[in-house]
């Protein structure tokens, strides 16, 4: 078995058995002594600790995404093997370098895994996740996904989204939504029957951060993408971003809502740290050059 696999078959034995105790067990003492048990000769040990430690620092997020991914399934009726080959494998899928372990070698080692220790249909569940989590990820940088199918009967979203800027002691900020799947991204939402995208976005907003006081300056642009969500079929989802100001009260007041997990003003230097989505990137640069014009981006 190679090295990384079996660090992987470890892991996921030692967070089962975590999980298996409610969370309440010594984790590092069941990883020392199922290395010792499972993998004696195991040149990569650190592996398996840098697995668990990946999953432990974003276990509130994975399980979020887990539910997101598989609503029809409540995380306590997913079986002890799955959910924990769920979360090794959500947790490289998503978090871990994308040049050491690329998308599809996650998914493919979690598939095995599955089979390994679960069910005859542990794999095919831990695919359909897997699968579904990844239609939703941006391209990265090792190059483009291969893009899903698309229904034969195209179907179409339209949607409305939003620069958020404020002006703070003489400079700019903008405010940066996190969702579910751990990514900063533009308050968005679809455009409801009877609205224009400048209509929407402005309900959008007042909705999910509580701005009331807000103008949309200008349009910066269009993109699409497609969608896969679970038990729908694949929808091609089309976005226009403004630029918009916010001024009065700017102090946010996050929706309650499992898609939206933080929301916060960042300055440009903040924004160049944060995990965003490539398709956003036009976007933003079109809002900052516009900004830049107006006063300094300085935090």
């Amino acid at each position: 078995m190679a090295s990384r696999h079996l660090a992987r078959s470890i892991a996921m034995q030692s967070l089962y058995e975590w999980d298996f105790y409610n969370l309440n067990a010594n984790l590092e003492e069941i990883i020392e002594r199922n290395i010792k048990e499972f993998g004696p000769g195991l040149k990569d040990k650190s592996f398996v600790y840098e697995l668990v430690k990946g999953v432990v620092d974003h276990f509130s997020e994975i399980n979020e995404i887990i539910e997101k991914a598989a609503p029809q399934w409540p995380l306590a009726q997913i079986s002890l093997v799955n959910r924990n080959v769920l979360r090794i494998g959500l947790y490289e899928l998503l978090y871990a370098d994308k040049k050491e372990v690329p998308p599809r070698v996650a998914i493919n080692e979690a598939i095995e895994l599955a089979k390994s220790f679960g069910s005859k249909t542990s794999g095919k569940f831990i695919n359909g996740v897997l699968g579904t989590v990844y239609k939703e990820m941006p391209e990265f940088e090792e190059g483009p996904k291969e893009e899903p199918i698309k229904p034969e009967k195209k179907q179409e979203e339209i949607l409305a989204g939003g620069v958020v800027y404020r002006r703070k002691n003489n400079h700019f900020q903008i405010v940066f939504i996190l969702d579910a799947f751990g990514r900063w991204t533009f308050p968005k939402g679809h455009v409801e029957e009877g609205e224009d995208s400048v209509e929407a976005l402005e309900r959008e907003i007042k909705e999910e951060i509580g701005l009331e006081e807000i103008k949309v300056i200008k349009e910066l642009g269009e993109r699409e993408y497609i969608a896969n969500e679970p038990g729908k079929k694949a929808v091609e989802r089309k976005v226009t971003d403004f630029l918009v100001e916010a001024s009065g009260k700017t102090e946010i007041k996050l929706e309650k809502s499992p898609g939206i997990k933080d929301a916060k003003w960042f300055s440009l230097d903040e924004i160049a740290e944060l995990r965003r989505y490539k398709d956003c990137e036009y976007v933003l640069q079109e809002a900052i050059n516009h900004l830049k014009g107006k006063g300094s981006l300085a935090p």
